[in-house]
């Protein structure tokens, strides 16, 4: 049996891109399944990266979406081996353009442990998956906007807050947009996440942001 790979499904911007969201979508604590189209966390990127497209676009920036070899966190190594393999694959097609991780769920943990590759610009976080063992060093030098709904029974308000906070010592800014009673998965008031989502990326890489260094 062939082994897994990550996959990317790209919507570039018209023309050369100045820089791009890499969609990091959610999953399960653990689980080997493989990540194919009929999974809810990778489905749900997928309708936002198509909702975000046209704004991303406008301002000059691709959309991609990275699909996990595995649906499970597994203690974090394969998941961020993929994130970072497609970290390099946006190099090796745009160069050393500033790349932000925008991640959901599992997707924001993944995004917290990659933030030191030389690309990433920053970390937009929806619904964030993160404990006190996850680390902030990563995030030095980078902007962080982490998003949580109140009513969110799967991931915890209260830590996200924490964690954001904790970052604050490291990151160049860190802050947490307050979702109100919306819940984790984004589906009451889709538009309003995918608001927050496309704006906040678009403001870490708006002119002026760190420039991505080898």
């Amino acid at each position: 049996m062939a082994t897994p790979t990550p996959s990317l499904t790209r919507l570039d911007a018209p023309g050369t891109p100045g820089s791009v969201i890499l969609m990091l979508h959610g999953g399960k604590p653990r689980s080997h399944d493989l990540v194919d189209n009929r999974s809810a966390s990778w489905q749900r990127s997928a309708w936002m990266a198509r909702a975000i497209e046209g704004r991303a676009h406008e301002a000059g920036a691709s959309v991609w979406l990275l699909r996990y070899r595995e649906r499970g966190w597994n203690g974090g190594g394969d998941r961020t081996e993929d994130a970072r393999a497609a970290l390099d694959e946006v190099r090796a097609a745009h160069g050393r353009v500033s790349v932000v991780l925008l991640g959901h769920s599992m997707g924001a943990r993944v995004a917290v442990h990659v933030a030191d590759h030389p690309s990433v610009t920053g970390v937009v976080a929806l619904a964030p998956w993160w404990s006190e063992a996850d680390p902030v060093r990563r995030l030095a030098g980078r902007t962080l906007i982490a998003a949580h709904g109140r009513r969110d029974r799967i991931t915890s308000f209260t830590h996200t807050r924490r964690f954001v906070e904790r970052a604050r010592s490291v990151a160049t800014s860190a802050e947490l947009v307050d979702m109100g009673m919306l819940g984790h998965y984004m589906l009451g008031r889709a538009d309003r996440w995918n608001e927050v989502a496309v704006e906040s990326s678009l403001r870490i890489l708006a002119p002026g942001t760190r420039t991505p260094t080898d």
